[in-house]
């Protein structure tokens, strides 16, 4: 099983849907907290889900249980928080929302997890897949796309 991971900073709508394309994804699973916001609007919600169809006929979910919540996120990114602690609090959050029973395996086989950040080491999309991969008992190789 193969599962994905993608950060649209830094790239334009045609690298960005090209890697999709060039790697087979069936799906996009969204893990944004916001996924309404102006940092690129070709990956705005409403946007995306149409491009992904049109462009690459590739399914779009927004998995709301696989985002952080604004009072774990919003002190990582004004640097009040170190990523050890953003970590460690992110993956507790994922615990107690038991989200390994809300995500469907044959999601992930073939999708994508999608986050703004461009590498993947200090975004929660790894830590998603990780988690995932430990709980779930999948086997899944995890392509970071860059």
């Amino acid at each position: 099983m193969k599962t994905y991971t993608i950060g649209f900073t830094r790239k334009g709508a045609a690298d960005f849907f090209q890697l999709l394309q060039n790697n087979g994804v069936k799906r996009m699973l969204d893990v944004r907290l916001n996924n309404i916001s102006q940092l690129a609007g070709f990956t705005k919600r409403d946007d995306l889900r149409f491009f992904l169809h049109e462009l690459c006929n590739i399914e779009y979910h927004h998995l709301e249980e696989l985002a952080p919540t604004k009072e774990i996120l919003n002190p990582y990114k004004n640097r009040q928080m170190s990523w050890a602690e953003y970590e460690d609090r992110f993956i507790n959050l994922m615990v107690s929302r038991s989200v390994e029973k809300s995500v469907r395996s044959e999601l992930l086989d073939g999708g994508c997890l999608l986050c703004s950040e461009h590498q993947p080491h200090h975004c929660h999309r790894r830590l998603v897949a990780d988690y995932l991969n430990q709980t779930l008992n999948l086997e899944m190789e995890v392509i970071h796309l860059l």
